[in-house]
């Protein structure tokens, strides 16, 4: 079942995953500090897709600057807000 709390550990054991501290994964942290570039974006953006079934593609990810961001795009596409 997705929920809130599935796609918020999902997002933060992805960016882990990228290479992120995870004492530096907070909802207002942004993406520039993380060093989370475009790349590394598109790679998230088909993780999430891939293994959690939410209908996102890379190019929703522009413009999105915070963890908050990313997760509700992830909300919104999953339908649950």
């Amino acid at each position: 079942m997705l929920d809130h709390a599935a796609i918020e550990k999902f997002v933060h054991d992805a960016l882990v995953e990228l290479g992120v501290d995870e004492a530096d994964i907070f909802p207002d942290a942004a993406l520039d500090d993380l060093e989370i570039d475009s790349l590394d974006m598109v790679e998230l953006a088909q993780t999430i897709k891939k293994d959690l079934k939410v209908p996102v593609k890379p190019k929703d990810f522009d413009g999105l600057d915070t963890v908050r961001q990313i997760l509700k795009l992830c909300y919104e596409k999953a339908g649950l807000e």
